[in-house]
């Protein structure tokens, strides 16, 4: 019955917003080659797709940085990936450092002797400005900083023709794949930041897309200790295509190509295809938290990369909410999942 009442919940959330839009279908090869020389556009992400699974440490690398500015809690600096709207090329997040404890020796250090510990924090689609914010703040709390990041086309980065962050996922096949690239490449700029302002023990915790996003960068830079990935698919594809939240997305696609071309288009920016490169990598520890009631990253999607991580003999530790999507935000269940991703990294920081 909690199930059926939680479902009936989430159907209602994914209806709540009315200004979702059924664009209509593109390839937007462009966003992914730079000379189309009147191509097939499905010969061009088939060759995409090849290329990337090969090189994904290319696709993925971690863009060099010379324009960091932080000016009170605001971090920004010019994206790794350049896109048609000028406001998504300036990367931004918000910096939650940790609090100063005083030390007994006045010539000692200022902080305690263990390393200095942070978070990137990426949030979920169509994120406002306040969401995690909270989190970041209980993480400070316990003496871990956050860098919460602003993925492209949200907030200050949404150009003026959207209401919705519409470009990071939508029915522009290449355009999504650009974006979810840059959000991956600017969580892997937040962590050279910090690293480099000291930090020696850096995780990452990502919601819903920005679990997708934060996986990818876990999954191609060392220099990332630990990972929470909250709410977890397998293939970019089946997320949008049986997810309640983006039937508008797939509207646009449907009947121009099928699931399966759209799985294979868009396998660079999933999960699935890069779990084996956790193996190549030391061993760091990582969660999956899934909701039982999710529809908009469907349950049995999230049995699906949890059980093949696990195939694979990589150490997951997989933990249930008892709630859905959207209703993981909500009270009471946003305490229990808020706990499940703070007493992870407190414990493997």
């Amino acid at each position: 019955m909690l199930g059926r009442f939680i479902r009936g919940q989430e159907r209602r959330r994914a209806t709540r917003d009315t200004n979702r839009v059924v664009r209509p279908f593109e390839w937007g090869a462009e966003f992914v080659a730079g000379h189309l020389n009147g191509d097939d556009p499905r010969h061009i992400f088939a060759r995409h797709t090849r290329d990337v699974m090969l090189r994904s440490e290319d696709f993925f690398a971690a863009p060099e940085v010379s324009d960091y500015e932080l000016t009170l809690d605001r971090l920004t600096w010019t994206s790794g990936v350049r896109t048609p709207s000028a406001e998504n090329n300036m990367a931004r997040a918000r910096f939650f450092p940790e609090p100063m404890t005083r030390s007994p020796n006045p010539r000692g250090p200022s902080s305690s002797s263990r390393p200095r510990r942070a978070v990137v924090v990426l949030p979920q689609w169509n994120a406002d400005a306040e969401s995690h914010v909270a989190l970041c703040r209980v993480f400070n709390r316990f003496g871990i900083a956050a860098l919460r990041l602003t993925l492209p086309y949200h907030e200050e980065r949404r150009p003026p023709e959207l209401e919705r962050a519409d470009y990071l996922v939508c029915s522009n096949v290449g355009r999504t794949l650009q974006s979810v690239r840059q959000a991956v490449l600017d969580a892997r700029a937040g962590v050279a930041w910090l690293k480099n302002r000291g930090y020696e023990r850096i995780g990452i915790v990502g919601t819903s897309i920005g679990s997708c996003t934060a996986f990818l960068a876990f999954a191609h830079d060392a220099d990332i200790k630990a990972g929470v990935f909250n709410h977890v698919s397998g293939y970019f594809a089946d997320v949008v295509w049986h997810g309640i939240s983006t039937r508008h997305v797939r509207a646009g696609l449907e009947g121009s190509l099928t699931l399966e071309e759209l799985r294979e288009a868009w396998l660079p920016i999933s999960p699935m295809p890069f779990a084996g490169r956790l193996l190549k990598m030391p061993p760091r520890p990582l969660r999956f938290i899934a909701a039982r009631h999710d529809l908009t990253f469907p349950a049995d999607l999230s049995r699906e990369v949890i059980a093949r991580v696990k195939s694979l003999g990589v150490p997951l530790d997989e933990s249930w909410l008892p709630c859905g999507h959207y209703t993981s935000g909500e009270r009471p269940w946003v305490y229990l999942d808020g706990w499940k991703i703070v007493s992870f990294m407190r414990k493997h920081l």
